[in-house]
């Protein structure tokens, strides 16, 4: 109910001439319960005209962050989903699932969520287009990984992914984000922690996966997107990477984002 609040205030008060934004309590089959999921529509939207379909952009927020995230920080993430007429759906990813199913915690079955059941979801209730060259996913932090790594382990469903300051590496970090909740403990766990990195799925990334790679050169992420990028820079994989002023907030993700928007935009209309 608080987010529910925090959303009906933000439209009230700052957005009153904006379309509203869907919400949506979406069930998930493997995890047994209601994700909540927030789905922004571009101006002129119509359910009712099936010949006017659109190309979806989902969108994954980071650690701690929660589905109308991007919404609440990006006050022309509306102005932007009409300007480019795509559908954006923000799913609620918990608090540290890292968009994975998880092999410890039954409660953790994110990929399955993303890759499947949300989509299925967001095809059968709204005018999609749903080919994987209108279908694209982005994230932040925790969110840039899941984006990756799902678009990876599902090609046939995403066609593009796009990262800002994404987790891409986590082994350098064991103690944090409770990841052990996710993977075990790292120094029992090395392998099954390796083996659910970005950065060790180079040779699984699809030839025609359109990849766009953010991040600030204040990150505590930096380094572990440099190194992604001088893999794939090895492995002759094609990719955009953008690297400029700026740290792990808002402030950088909300520019970012603009230009993940853009990049996506191009891509379902090339």
């Amino acid at each position: 109910m608080r987010f529910l609040h925090i959303l009906v205030l933000l439209i009230t008060m700052n957005r009153s001439q904006a379309q509203v934004p869907d919400t949506a309590q979406v069930f998930s089959d493997a995890m047994q319960k209601h994700i909540p999921t927030l789905i922004v529509l571009p101006e002129g939207y119509n359910s009712q005209d099936t010949n006017l379909t659109y190309p979806v952009l989902y969108m994954l927020h980071g650690y701690s962050g929660d589905y109308i995230g991007f919404y609440f920080h990006i006050p022309d993430l509306q102005r932007l989903c009409d300007k480019y007429k795509m559908i954006l759906v923000c799913p609620d990813g918990g608090f540290n699932s890292w968009y994975l199913d998880a092999p410890f915690g039954n409660d953790c079955k994110y990929e399955t969520f993303i890759s499947k059941e949300l989509v299925q979801y967001i095809d059968k209730q709204y005018v999609t287009r749903t080919d994987r060259a209108s279908r694209a996913i982005c994230g932040l932090s925790m969110g840039g990984h899941g984006a990756l790594y799902n678009a990876i382990r599902h090609p046939q469903i995403f066609g593009a992914a796009g990262s800002m300051s994404g987790g891409l590496d986590f082994t350098p970090f064991p103690l944090e984000w409770e990841l052990k909740d996710r993977l075990g403990t790292y120094v029992f766990n090395k392998k099954l922690w390796e083996s659910h990195c970005v950065t060790n799925m180079i040779q699984n990334i699809p030839s025609d996966l359109k990849l766009l790679i953010d991040c600030g050169v204040d990150d505590f992420f930096m380094p572990v997107n440099r190194v992604f990028h001088e893999k794939l820079l090895k492995e002759r994989i094609p990719h955009d990477y953008i690297e400029r002023p700026g740290g792990h907030d808002w402030d950088y993700w909300a520019n970012a984002t603009r230009f993940q928007l853009l990049y996506f935009y191009h891509f379902f209309n090339q």
